[in-house]
């Protein structure tokens, strides 16, 4: 009984070496000091583009994707309202921009326009959903090479409707069907017209699709600061302001916003295509400056927070080793105690 009393310190010895990490019998421990963090990385910010409607005034964006492919901003994300949803389309089918210019510059009227006097529109919109299905190879939105989304107004209750799945072709024929212009258009029994009656650029449809950093480009209608001198004009002026102060509240949502000078382009005036292109190309261009410096920011702020959660996360980690450690440290004081009086008491 004596011997294995005398031979227990023997056998605590490694935990009593084991336990020295924590500064000894009477030593009290050091605060806990988080470890140095190795540097995070960080994944790349998603940019998404959000091309809004104008009919002719469309050809623009083709200029603005270009100035941001010649300066390595590619969009992984696309959002289109009316003419934006064409180009949008065919963006995110995989053409690059020099691609979609090509294609707009062999673009035939008639390969788009259907026209049907009697049926609640001037056009029907059939040979323009068969048009861009033809361009994006029959693929369907949800298989885009750019996730895409399509923005449309629910004629019903006016609700915006964002279209990701589903025949490319027609719910860009949706969101193009102006009013008046173009017939409305039935989408599992519901009616839908264009969505620049809701949603002039699609900043949100943008951010629904995960866009860290959102490029709009507007390229509506703006008052002209004259009045009309008519009924039709007073009509249209209204139409025009009440789409500005919408679009203001949406746009504001932007990081970026760009605005090609393409107020001049009459919204059938496809013959100005390369003055819309060469527009965009100048509004894109002017803003890369300030598109850089704003992107190169939000990349900063995002590595400096990443990094200090992991600093916050060391440290606890090294508070909580250590908290252990004095834990197991107070367990092998008791025992050590424990020992002596066993042996006193022999």
């Amino acid at each position: 009984m004596t011997r294995a009393l005398r031979l227990r310190p023997l056998l605590l010895l490694p935990l009593v070496l084991l336990l020295g990490a924590c500064g000894g019998d009477n030593v009290k421990p050091t605060p806990p000091v988080a470890t140095p963090v190795t540097p995070v990385r960080v994944p790349p910010l998603k940019v998404g583009i959000a091309l809004g409607g104008g009919a002719a005034k469309g050809f623009a964006h083709i200029g603005v994707i270009k100035m941001l492919e010649a300066n390595g901003i590619q969009p992984v994300v696309v959002s289109g309202t009316s003419a934006g949803s064409v180009v949008g389309a065919l963006y995110a089918s995989g053409m690059d921009a020099f691609q979609m210019q090509k294609v707009a510059f062999a673009l035939d009227e008639d390969r788009i326009r259907d026209v049907s006097l009697f049926s609640g529109g001037v056009i029907k919109g059939q040979k323009l959903q068969d048009y861009v299905n033809e361009l994006v190879a029959q693929r369907k939105l949800e298989a885009m090479k750019r996730p895409l989304a399509v923005v449309a107004t629910r004629l019903e209750d006016g609700k915006r409707t964002v279209f990701v799945r589903g025949n490319t072709g027609q719910a860009v024929r949706a969101s193009s069907s102006i009013p008046g212009v173009f017939e409305a258009v039935k989408i599992a029994g519901s009616t839908y017209v264009d969505g620049g009656v809701v949603s002039p650029v699609p900043v949100d449809a943008a951010r629904e699709l995960g866009a860290d950093f959102v490029i709009a480009v507007d390229i509506s209608s703006k008052a002209d600061g004259k009045a009309p001198g008519s009924l039709l004009g007073n009509i249209n002026q209204s139409i025009t302001i009440m789409g500005q102060k919408l679009g203001a509240l949406e746009l504001a949502r932007a990081d970026i916003v760009l605005q090609p000078k393409v107020l001049a382009i009459g919204a059938a005036d496809f013959e100005q295509k390369n003055t819309a292109i060469l527009e965009g190309e100048r509004a894109a261009m002017a803003a890369m400056p300030q598109i850089k410096a704003k992107l190169a920011q939000l990349q900063q702020a995002r590595v400096a927070e990443a990094q200090r959660r992991a600093q916050v996360k060391a440290t606890q980690d090294a508070a909580k080793a250590q908290a252990d450690c004095e834990a197991r440290q107070g367990t092998m004081d008791k025992l050590l105690r424990r020992e002596a009086c066993e042996a006193s008491a022999q």
